[in-house]
């Protein structure tokens, strides 16, 4: 049998998933910020130790981290020069000259990730179609080596106008930079993000190369660490638009891994839905530090090229630094276990966005926290056993608990602590559903009809509440929730995305120069792709997009193709697929307007080898409590006792009505009195409104 391993580095926990054939284990340990790998090795070794296997039995660990992530928040890269085209030093200042807040004048951007006096010019110029209208000044560019040399930077990030619709000038820079400055990392906005918009490009390009020297310094340690450790499969990494690569690809492209988390979480929730057979689903991911969800429509995620990082003001949109990149469309707040609960200056409760994260963490984790966090409320509530978090590895401190909050929260607001804790489980859930119901009327969908897959080690906690706030029915809880993305890391396929600039108004057929495009693009891919055949046997499979828009919009939807690009009616089927798409997220069509494509795409990807097999159904029967938990019910205002449930003890057909806690080693499912649970016969909890036909 096949060992294979996931291992999701999260602000508070690090989760480790172990599949051993049909059987799986898992770990939860306090992420090690200050080396990560530390916190991992410990995770691996507790999981292999419990399914008695060694690190020499794993045949495929797939890795996903916020490392890159918390070094652009933190601030904690290389130092980065630009190098970039004469007259545009200042393109990462000038931004495009948007305005996310417009009524506050003291509204503050993101610093520049290279200041100004690290930013280089050369003479060249390009044209928007790639052609030249000024050569590249190679003597220029080994002067500005020099001057590189002499600021000591460590990285460099080349991005010259145009250079989206052609790379040369920017290839024979990396060359001289190469000879002049050696072992400094280099990244060209051709390779990393050849996109049109030039502030996102630049900006993308930056953020790589000022994250190269920290990742593949990180990746290193890490994989000879587990090779010293007698690891005998590869180590692949879970990539930000949900697909696995290479060590050595995410080394280069460290910008790919920003949402790796998340990611995984969104392909656990297609596997499932998958599995399931479920056509509407909303993924809840909930962990320690954030909140995130996304739509899963007939099995699939949506995609974007667009996302932003360390955004200045909570979490709000334009206020932090452009990343265009393939990933995993979501929307993610700072609303997890671990985000800090206060009273505002007009005195009311906040959660959030700042997290106690794992070091100290939340008052009861007992490692020197101060802060009252949800984890907190979680406990003084009764929902949590502090003699089991975790899987019984850590104890928790309910007096530890009650004294921060009433410090933070209850004194403030004149509430006893028991309230004050529901009052700040509320604030954080209203948070989430709030969240949930913005990220549904932006991407043009409903949220009502859709089952929610709850995951996350906090999810399963405020799943049902969280549902009953957006009026849905059904709450999934899969086996593994408190682990979910990385287990969705061995559910991924091994695959890689390009993307291209190549504006294109739609006519009769599409022009030869594009269908070349693609071919390259197809053959650019497979190269990263193949060479990772030997993690799996499927075939290799290529899909392609578009985002396309009617001439004159400001803003692409992403269009699927499935049509054969040298195929006759290809420029007919891209429409007609353009028409259905925009129709179904607009309601209808601009009639006589010419449409064209701006960004093109293609994933080539090894598909997961899924297990087809489905567990044949169970008869229901009651389920027996394995006891009683003391829980404090907040619409009651009282303390009440609840039947509580092992739910590693439930067989399939197992049911009972609300109120109940289910408890298991990596998170707790809470049932209100409004919900009743099933298991079904894959093993998953089923929370089900009663009363509702779901």
């Amino acid at each position: 049998m096949s060992v294979r391993v996931g291992v999701d580095i999260g602000g508070t926990f690090t989760d480790v998933a172990l599949e051993d054939g049909a059987r799986r284990w898992s770990v939860k340990v306090p992420t090690t910020h200050a080396a990560p790998e530390r916190a991992v090795l410990d995770g691996v070794g507790r999981a292999l130790a419990a399914a008695d296997r060694s690190f020499a039995d794993v045949t495929l660990l797939v890795h996903g981290t916020t490392l890159a992530t918390n070094a652009l928040i933190e601030r904690k890269g290389a130092r980065t020069a630009l190098l970039t085209t004469e007259g545009f030093r200042d393109v990462l200042e000038m931004g495009n000259e948007g305005r996310f807040d417009q009524y506050d004048i003291r509204a503050l951007k993101p610093e520049p990730i290279v200041p100004r006096h690290l930013r280089f010019t050369v003479r060249e110029r390009l044209r928007h179609d790639g052609s030249v209208i000024a050569p590249l000044d190679e003597a220029g560019v080994a002067e500005a080596a020099r001057r590189i040399r002499e600021a000591g930077a460590e990285a460099v990030a080349i991005a010259f106008l145009h250079a989206y619709a052609n790379g040369d000038h920017e290839a024979r820079a990396r060359d001289i930079l190469a000879r002049e400055l050696g072992s400094a990392a280099l990244s060209t906005s051709h390779e990393v993000s050849p996109q049109m918009r030039e502030y996102e490009r630049v900006s993308t390009t930056c953020a790589n190369a000022y994250l190269q020297p920290v990742v593949s310094g990180y990746l290193l340690r890490l994989e000879e660490s587990l090779k010293a450790k007698g690891l005998a499969g590869p180590m692949l990494l879970m990539l930000s638009s949900g697909g696995l690569t290479t060590v050595d690809t995410a080394s280069r492209f460290p910008i790919r891994l920003l949402e790796s988390g998340p990611a995984g979480g969104a392909i656990f929730a297609c596997d499932i839905a998958e599995r399931l057979g479920l056509e509407r689903v909303l993924s809840f991911d909930v962990g320690g530090t954030t909140a995130k969800f996304c739509m899963v429509d007939e099995g699939q995620v949506r995609h974007s090229l667009d996302f932003e990082v360390a955004r200045t003001y909570r979490f709000k949109k334009g206020s932090g630094l452009p990343v265009r990149v393939p990933v995993v469309d979501l929307v993610e707040i700072g609303a997890g276990g671990g985000s800090i609960a206060r009273v505002d200056a007009v005195g009311r409760i906040a959660v959030g966005p700042d997290s106690a994260g794992s070091e100290p963490g939340p008052a009861c984790y007992l490692r020197g926290g101060r802060d009252g966090t949800v984890t907190d409320c979680d406990l003084i509530l009764g929902k949590l056993d502090p003699d089991a978090f975790a899987g019984g590895t850590m104890r928790l401190g309910r007096d530890e608990a009650r004294a921060a909050l009433d410090d933070a929260v209850a004194r403030k607001v004149e509430l006893s602590v028991e309230n004050a804790a529901f009052a700040v489980t509320e604030t954080v859930t209203e948070a989430m559903a709030s969240a949930a119901r913005v990220h549904a009327a932006e991407v043009g969908t409903e949220i009502e009809a859709r089952t929610c897959i709850a995951f996350g080690g906090a999810a399963p906690l405020h799943a049902a509440r969280f549902a009953e706030k957006l009026a849905i029915d059904r709450v999934v809880v899969p086996s593994g929730a408190g682990v979910g993305s990385a287990i969705g890391f061995l559910r991924a396929p091994v695959a890689y995305e390009v993307v291209r600039s190549l504006p294109t108004v739609l006519g009769a057929e599409v022009p030869r120069p594009v269908r070349e495009a693609l071919r390259a693009m197809q053959e650019g891919a497979e190269a990263i792709v193949r060479p990772t055949g030997g993690v799996s046997d499927a075939p290799i499979a290529v899909r392609r997009g578009a985002y396309m828009r009617y001439v004159g919009q400001g803003h692409e939807i992403e269009v699927a193709i499935d049509a054969d690009p040298d195929g006759p009616d290809f420029a007919s089927a891209l429409r007609r697929e353009f028409e259905r798409t925009y129709r179904q997220m607009y309601g209808q069509l601009i009639e006589g307007n010419a449409v064209e494509v701006t960004i093109w795409t293609v994933k080539v990807l090894r598909p997961h080898e899924a297990d087809g097999s489905s567990p044949p159904a169970a008869a229901p029967h009651p389920a027996e409590p394995a006891g009683t938990r003391r829980v404090f019910d907040g619409e009651a205002g009282a303390w009440q006792d609840w039947p509580e449930y092992d739910r590693a003890a439930l067989e399939p057909g197992a049911h009972a009505a609300g109120p109940a806690i289910i408890a298991e080693a990596e998170t707790t499912t809470v049932v209100p009195a409004t919900f009743g649970f099933r298991i079904g016969a894959e093993g998953f909890v089923w929370l089900d409104r009663l009363g509702s036909s779901a």
